[in-house]
């Protein structure tokens, strides 16, 4: 059976992400487990890994660094295995260069770019965005099959992932400005939305990620 290991360094949305996971999971033939850890022997050979984040960069970087040997074993299973990889919210932020959030932190540096604050051209727009938005753009046909552009998804956020490369923004979506819905790169893909928030278009995208091979 192939396991899917859900990073636990204290993220506050772990839970409704796992269950959202399982619930996912239950859908697939043959069946995948999802194991909640912070053991670095079961990340390190896990099939597939996801990494869930709310709050601050610094802080969620420096939780991932706090457990022991974890930092270490999400490199040899997402870089040195290739095991398909989900970053949501700050768990996508994390992916880049550095996040920008008060001071300057080192990201994982997986897809080059910044984790910057969202600046909306519209005043309305208030800040920390929260609710539903539409996704566009060219969306991968993986990570997203099923799922027509304009589908709506839940966000709550202040900072997003910007890649310096174009090409590794896989989706957008608009509050008073463009800003990254998704990336994908080879075997990396994250969401700054929250699947496990979005209803059936949130649980479509998980069962789609635990299929993906890319």
């Amino acid at each position: 059976m192939q396991t899917v290991a859900l990073v636990d360094y204290g993220s506050g949305n772990l839970r409704s992400a796992e269950k959202a996971l399982r619930k996912a999971a239950a859908d697939l033939s043959p069946a995948m487990d999802v194991v909640v850890t912070d053991d670095p022997k079961r990340i390190s050979g896990a099939d597939r890994v996801v990494l869930p984040g709310v709050g601050a960069f610094a802080a969620c970087k420096a939780a991932l660094e706090a457990r022991s040997g974890v930092m270490q074993a999400l490199e040899e299973a997402v870089r040195g295995r290739a095991a398909p990889f989900l970053g949501i919210c700050v768990g996508m932020q994390l992916m880049a260069t550095r996040g920008l959030e008060f001071r300057q932190t080192a990201g994982l540096d997986w897809i080059a770019g910044d984790a910057r604050a969202l600046a909306p051209a519209d005043r309305r727009c208030k800040i920390p965005h929260m609710g539903w938005n539409a996704l566009e753009g060219e969306q991968d046909d993986s990570l997203f099959v099923g799922l027509a552009p304009g589908t709506h998804m839940y966000f709550t956020h202040s900072f997003a992932f910007y890649p310096h490369a174009p090409g590794d923004v896989a989706a957008w979506s608009d509050h008073g400005g463009r800003f990254p819905a998704a990336v994908m790169r080879d075997n990396l893909a994250g969401v700054q939305f929250h699947p496990e928030k979005s209803q059936d278009a949130g649980a479509r995208l998980l069962v789609n990620f635990l299929r993906w091979r890319p």
